[in-house]
């Protein structure tokens, strides 16, 4: 994936000190999968969120490592590399739509889905809030992750992948591998809680990778005069507006609206003990998002300058943070560094394979042997729940078998559509009395079906106008608010009780 000065080739090149902290750092992995099995798998809803009993702090860590992914550290800081601080405007958007969310989304949700039935999936929560007897709003929400987050959890295995052919010259498919066996090893095992003890572990790792690659490189290079190279070798380099345009920087920036509808972060919100625990989940989560992304920048800079002062010639900008970690730290130190890339990787692909697993056993499931069935046979829902995270993660590395993008793009993807379907749903469900069942239906599938036609069909076209290079969210989620609201105005509206849950939530939230 890169090619190196022949002087440097055996810095890079992994040894037994990283391979040792690569194992250490495996078994820790499983040890946690066990103790989720043994804490926290007896029924259905301790395996699909925890019982609702996570911690703040385990809350935030767990929402920022799943949604970060490897994308954090190997995609965004490839792109600051290819075109310089303009590609920050992503993290802004994502800060702020982060930040957003917790206020907006995060209680309303917590104590709705509760009241609500006590809905355990986004799909079931939008079932009960619409009163949706014949389960069309169900089945749609569910078929829409289950498409979508296969495709997201592939991009998590092409990361792997990437990464053991990068970093130990191994091949490809074995690297996928690797990775895909221990991430089903202890999601198919500890659930809910073993996923969410994990993501606050690799959230930690990857934080310290992020502070301490960019330190050290500057450190090594010339200090913070080194940005002043960086701009030198290139203008654009270091100007948050040139290098770019205004569509570009829009398409960028609206990657926050996708916050409000990722059901693997949204999870989060609904497995914490309580609402007011949110406000510190917030302070820490924000902050370790800040400076990842942050981190994150700093190394594509950075990189910059450093890979022709270290003669490096690369094909893949990707794969940057691996050739700066294991050229600038010893083996050990370099492992550890390898094993942060590992745990934004598996934090997020265990997240998806957890949420998707749920969906087919909530809301496909459970509807073809009925809700009396999940009640007495919790041992049978529990191990579907497990067949199915083995299910979607073998259909997801047939996916990630051949790659054709690049990790940035395949996440990006995804997050559009989640973003365009369920985003304006889940605001409108928690403020709004007007939602009607064929507004909100009608509404998610629109944001979905502009979300591919965009990509397949008008994307393609922006060789003839930049306009049709947008970022897909931004059409997806226009459309969808517009027809939600217009079908919601014009139909049946779901009965009188929403008034009442809504002004409900409200005085909890309050309280």
């Amino acid at each position: 994936m890169f090619i190196l000065g022949t002087s440097l080739a055996n810095q890079v090149h992994a040894t037994w000190q990283t391979y040792i902290m690569i194992i250490i750092y495996f078994i820790i992995l499983l040890i946690i999968g066990y103790y989720g099995y043994k804490q926290s798998t007896g029924n259905l809803s301790e395996f699909m969120l925890g019982g609702r009993s996570i911690g703040p702090y385990v809350t935030a860590l767990s929402a920022g490592a799943s949604d970060m992914s490897g994308w954090m550290i190997m995609g965004l800081p490839g792109s600051v590399y290819s075109t310089g601080l303009s590609a920050m405007w992503i993290t802004i958007g994502l800060s702020l739509g982060a930040y957003i969310n917790y206020f907006v989304v995060a209680p309303r949700l917590r104590i709705y889905t509760e009241i609500a039935g006590d809905a355990i999936t986004l799909p079931d929560f939008f079932k009960n809030r619409l009163n949706d007897r014949k389960n069309y709003i169900k089945i749609i929400s569910g078929l829409i992750i289950v498409v979508f987050f296969t495709l997201y959890t592939h991009s998590g295995f092409v990361s792997g992948g990437k990464l053991f052919e990068s970093a130990f010259g191994l091949n490809y498919h074995w690297g996928l591998i690797i990775v895909a066996a221990i991430v089903i090893f202890y999601t198919f095992f500890g659930g809910y809680l073993a996923v969410s003890i994990t993501d606050f572990f690799q959230g930690v790792i990857m934080l310290i990778a992020m502070i301490m690659v960019p330190i050290v490189a500057l450190i090594k290079l010339n200090g913070l005069d080194t940005f002043s190279e960086v701009a030198a070798m290139k203008p654009t380099n270091m100007d948050l507006f040139k290098g770019t345009t205004f569509l570009g920087i829009i398409s960028l920036f609206a990657w926050g609206l996708g916050y409000f509808g990722q059901p693997h972060t949204i999870v989060r919100f609904m497995s914490i003990k309580s609402h007011k625990l949110l406000p510190k989940a917030r302070r820490l989560g924000i902050s370790w998002m800040v400076i990842g992304l942050l981190g994150a920048v700093a190394v594509g800079l950075t990189g910059i300058v450093f890979m022709p002062q270290y003669h490096i010639k690369m094909e893949d900008p990707e794969t940057l943070f691996i050739i700066m970690s294991q050229i600038l730290f010893h083996p050990l130190v370099g492992g550890f560094l390898l094993a942060a890339i590992l745990a934004a990787i598996m934090s997020t692909i265990s997240s998806q394979l957890l949420v998707t697993s749920i969906s087919l056993t909530e809301d496909f499931y459970k509807l073809i042997r009925g809700e009396a069935k999940a009640k007495t046979h919790e041992k049978e829902f529990v191990m579907i729940g497990r067949l199915s995270v083995l299910l979607v993660a073998i259909i997801a590395i047939w996916i990630a078998w051949s790659p054709n993008d690049t990790i940035l793009n395949l996440v990006g993807n995804a997050w559009a559509g989640f973003g365009a379907a369920f985003s304006p749903l889940v605001i409108f469900s928690l403020y709004w009395k007007g939602l009607s069942h064929a507004g909100a239906l009608s509404g998610m599938i629109t944001g979905a079906l502009v979300v591919i036609v965009w990509i397949a069909w008008v994307k393609p076209l922006a060789s003839v106008n930049e306009i049709f290079g947008m970022y897909e969210i931004i059409p997806g989620f226009l459309a969808s608010v517009i027809v939600t609201y217009l079908v919601s105005k014009i139909t049946k509206k779901p009965g009188e009780f929403v008034e009442h849950d809504l002004n409900k939530v409200k005085e909890i939230v309050k309280e």
